[in-house]
């Protein structure tokens, strides 16, 4: 496996083709953040590599939520009654989050500064997204947390849910159109949660108890946002825009089939995912729910990146995960009964598996597409140039 070649000789000529081609159409970013990564972009050197831009601002996303899980390990944090996040946390989560988005803003502006875009970069970027995904929702989490004020951990792996097929909506509209539509959610959601981390440290989380409006509490102004923008904004526009290839004539994929095989594995994810909450002889979601969301995230990372191959690659997109197996395998054990410790060390196996695998994955195809492309990932300089 240490040598395992996941990218296929037919997907490195389709990278060699690749041109990249997005839309972005929110406001926000045109206006205001695009302006600003242009300033700070001018202060990185111009021999800084953008994938380490871009992995440092990754590591700010795990960082903030290991840091998160120190203190509040069961989302009871912010609950009444229980010891809270002190002040200084959030203040730093909120600072790194701003930071981490926006890296995330001028990776790809330093690639081009430096001349150095390359198709590697562009899938390290969106492949290390798509991972971020369920550690930023989580962390948010802690905001609210459980308790009589909060979120139950249920309602919170549905918004997660939303939250994961939103991003990878983006990439199925791009396998299919080859374009990829930038969603408004995540600029506003970045800007957001980065002030309302900060806003937490100063007013503190008793003032998320208090009503917003009549006996609407924040915390369904929350749940709110997160499914109205999805329902309201990504998939509608994610729909015209399909839509509009489709009229034009400019779809990639002729069939229904073809064209949602993308959200084969995604969906039989969330159905396993979602039997194994509600067959639980230990209720384990209640039991280890961070670690059943990162179970979760990364199994989904998994599937998206590989989306991500195919769609730059303009190949076929698998139609199954083997990572589903596993799962499969242990929710028909869950489903016959098992003892409750013994499911506790299946999820901590199958979360460990996961991760191992994904990395695995991750730092394979970067090998096989510098060594491709004849770059280091990490530096500017060229190997024949040594």
């Amino acid at each position: 496996m240490a040598g395992y070649e996941y990218v296929s000789p037919e997907q490195l000529a389709g990278f060699d083709k690749y041109k990249y081609s997005a839309v972005d159409t929110n406001p926000l970013s045109l206006y205001i953040m695009h302006p600003f990564w242009n300033t700070v972009v001018k202060v990185f050197p111009t021999w800084l590599a953008p994938n380490l831009i871009t992995f440092s601002g990754f590591l700010l996303v795990v960082f903030n939520f290991l840091l998160m899980a120190y203190f509040d390990p069961d989302f009871y944090a912010s609950a009444p009654g229980h010891k809270h996040v002190p002040d200084w946390v959030w203040i730093v989560v909120g600072i790194l989050n701003f930071i981490a988005y926006t890296l995330d803003g001028v990776d790809g502006k330093q690639a081009r500064r430096t001349n150095s875009s390359t198709p590697l970069g562009e899938l390290f970027d969106h492949g290390l997204d798509s991972w971020s995904c369920v550690y930023f929702v989580v962390t948010v989490y802690s905001i609210f947390g459980r308790g009589p004020t909060g979120v139950s951990v249920f309602v919170l792996y549905l918004l997660l849910w939303v939250v994961l097929f939103s991003f990878i909506l983006s990439h199925w509209e791009k396998y299919n159109t080859g374009i990829l539509f930038l969603p408004w959610g995540y600029d506003i959601s970045q800007v957001t949660i980065s002030f309302v981390y900060i806003v937490t440290a100063v007013v503190g989380v008793e003032a998320w108890y208090e009503p917003f409006l009549f006996n609407f509490l924040y915390r369904d102004l929350f749940t709110a946002m997160i499914i109205g923008c999805a329902l309201c904004v990504t998939l509608p526009m994610s729909l015209l825009n399909f839509f509009r290839s489709y009229k034009n004539n400019t779809l990639k994929h002729n069939s229904v089939y073809e064209a949602m095989v993308p959200f084969f594995s995604p969906c039989l994810l969330f159905i396993l995912s979602t039997a194994w909450i509600l067959r639980s002889p230990s209720d384990i979601l209640e039991l280890h729910p961070r670690i059943f969301y990162f179970m979760v995230g990364t199994a989904f990372a998994n599937i998206t990146c590989q989306l991500i191959v195919c769609q730059m690659s303009s190949t076929r997109c698998p139609t199954l995960n083997w990572l589903l197996v596993p799962l499969f395998v242990v929710v028909m054990a869950v489903n016959l009964g098992v003892a409750s410790y013994v499911e506790s060390i299946l999820l901590y196996a199958l979360t460990a598996a996961f991760t191992l695998a994904h990395i695995h994955y991750g730092v394979r195809v970067v090998k096989q597409l510098s060594s491709h492309f004849q770059i280091y990932p990490f530096s500017l300089r060229k190997p024949n140039s040594d």
